[in-house]
């Protein structure tokens, strides 16, 4: 399984995604094989890693997946990589409850027996970051091994840090990153992971690559990652594919590529062939299809060109009117309404498949996990039980209100949520797979379903 290191953060804006890019690709400028994850439901964090890496990064969510989960992705994943770096959320404790560390960083480093590498901000201080990392170091008795400070002055300025946490906290300090006017993580806009995709940050990444290849100790930071393996995993989840000649289309392009690569492995599986579209390059639905997946993204950003595109638009809509099983999640729910109204308040329309309007917010719309259990009218079964999350803009409005397709719970209570129309579950809410293993296998049988229903015609 090789070495493994968690980078975690004191809280958001420490620097931590920072440091494990400029680690990410110091590392593979060594020649390593590396293997990123992401602690949390995020998407756009892992693109980064996989635009460094070259390898898919896996988000590894210890809310929606359980330990062995958890365990079983990470061994997977990390099988013929030399390091795993495991990119922490928010700081090292938070998670789903303030009370306990369900769904944090540091319970991600404890499934996975990852030491945790400290980012802490250097700004303004020099003792008193021995203060901050005893904190951190009580929270969590023998967990971390190691401190990296961000955002340094001088060389001289490392040093005072690395005194004073050597003297108090008993820990390393293994290096630095000095501050860098002008060079920071870009802003989180629309649109950012095209770019990513497109490699117009290769700049950015090799800056910071050179920054910690100069500063960071690289041979400590090997030594201290390597740790014990990770008894064998079960293999629940991914085992021997199975041989079932379905085919599930799924549309992956700049505007829809928000998956958790999890779902997509867990249909291959249960023994799907995918099939990826792009409505946006104007591809239609595969006549081979016999499922489709339409996963989130940024339809705001390129509203004007899927509105453009015709013939995809109305290829999604003859196959769902067909009763072609369809899963579509946030972007995805999007797409299928009757149009998308962007924040300058132009209209452009969608696939007009769930009737209703998204319209698109300046400020966020919603946040946060969401414990489904689907009702009866689609291909889910009624009752099943799954995790998800939903991070959104927008607003669906609707005259009348779509039959809903999951009880939703969240900490403000339970609530309708999504909807169901033709053979269509559709809603903000990214469906974790992992969570129940049957709903890949309902996915899949509903295609097998539908095939049948196709060649009886």
């Amino acid at each position: 399984m090789g070495k493994r290191i968690v980078i975690a953060g004191t809280g958001s804006g420490s620097g931590k995604t920072t440091v494990t890019l400029a680690l990410l690709g110091a590392l593979k400028q060594q020649g390593l094989s590396v293997q990123p994850f992401k602690c949390g439901p995020d998407y756009i964090d892992p693109t980064y890693h996989t635009a460094i890496c070259g390898r898919l990064s896996r988000n590894l969510d210890s809310w929606m997946g359980d330990a062995g989960t958890i365990r079983e992705v990470f061994s997977e994943a990390s099988r013929d990589a030399d390091i795993s770096v495991i990119e922490g959320v928010m700081g090292m404790f938070d998670g789903k409850d303030p009370l306990k560390d369900d769904g944090s960083t540091a319970e991600i480093s404890r499934l996975t027996g990852a030491p945790v590498l400290l980012v802490i901000d250097a700004s303004g201080t020099a003792r008193s970051a021995a203060a901050i990392v005893k904190g951190f170091q009580m929270m969590a008795p023998g967990q971390i091994k190691a401190v990296i400070a961000n955002k340094t002055g001088s060389e001289g300025h490392f040093r005072l840090i690395e005194q004073a946490v050597k003297q108090e906290c008993g820990i390393p300090v293994i290096g630095h990153l000095l501050k860098m006017p002008g060079v920071s993580v870009p802003e989180r806009h629309l649109g950012l992971v095209p770019a990513v995709e497109r490699g117009d940050l290769a700049g950015f990444f090799h800056t910071l690559a050179e920054a910690a290849r100069k500063t960071v100790d690289l041979d400590e930071l090997l030594r201290l990652a390597e740790v014990p393996d990770l008894p064998q995993s079960e293999n629940r989840l991914f085992g021997r594919k199975q041989d079932s000649h379905v085919t599930i289309a799924v549309a992956k392009d700049a505007a829809f590529h928000f998956y958790y690569e999890e779902n997509l492995e867990m249909l291959r599986t249960h023994g799907a062939d995918l099939h990826f579209f792009s409505p946006l390059a104007g591809e239609t639905v595969p006549e081979a299809a016999d499922a489709l997946y339409i996963g989130g993204g940024f339809p705001e950003e390129f509203a004007p060109v899927l509105a453009a595109q015709c013939e995809a638009r109305k290829s999604v809509r003859r196959a769902v009117e067909s009763g072609i099983p369809t899963l579509a999640e946030c972007g995805g729910f999007m797409y299928l309404t009757e149009e998308l109204i962007t924040v300058d308040g132009h209209s452009y329309p969608m696939c007009g498949i769930i009737q209703g309007k998204t319209v698109m917010k300046s400020t966020r719309a919603a946040l946060g996990y969401r414990e489904l259990t689907a009702f009866p009218g689609a291909w889910i079964p009624e009752g099943e039980k799954l995790r998800g999350h939903e991070f959104h803009y927008s607003v669906f409005e609707g005259q009348e209100k779509p039959a809903p397709a999951f009880q939703s719970g969240s900490r403000f209570g339970q609530k309708p949520d999504g909807c169901i129309v033709h053979n269509v579950i559709a809603g903000y809410a990214h469906l974790y797979f992992p969570s129940n293993t049957g709903i890949p296998e309902a996915f899949v049988k509903a295609a097998r379903t539908y095939q049948r229903k196709k060649v009886t015609i």
